[in-house]
């Protein structure tokens, strides 16, 4: 399975989604004017993922903002993980990386971390 690799843009994260190793990551922004569309190809991805996935996987989220629309889409992600995860055919976890000051970062991550069935842990930067 091919890798998904985005590269940042002004409003975009940085995306990289590599089936192999089962290490997914998200660094940067995420206000894209269209989020279901920039996300999409992450959808699809994990869609093709979760037939095959590695043993362990984990996704490395180190957003520094992200708007309303983007955080619907994570909610996506994290869901469609949960299912990965709950099918026994990789263990699924998430490091959420916020800056030592942004309590509302970590906030959000909690937030994320009540609402699926994977285990979070949480990193200053």
């Amino acid at each position: 399975m091919e890798s998904l690799i985005i590269e940042p843009g002004v409003k975009t994260p940085f995306i990289s989604f590599v089936a192999e190793s089962g290490m997914l990551e998200m660094k940067g922004r995420s206000i894209p004017e269209n989020s279901v569309e920039f996300y999409r190809p992450m959808f699809e991805w994990l869609d093709l993922y979760s037939k095959t996935p590695a043993a362990k996987t984990e996704l490395r989220v180190q957003l520094e903002y992200f708007n309303t629309s983007s955080s619907k889409c994570l909610l996506d992600i994290f869901r469609k993980l949960a299912q990965i995860n709950a099918s026994s055919k990789s263990a699924v976890t998430v490091k959420w990386f916020y800056e030592e000051q942004d309590e509302d970062m970590k906030e959000a991550g909690e937030d994320y971390q009540t609402l699926v069935t994977i285990p979070f842990s949480f990193e200053k930067m």
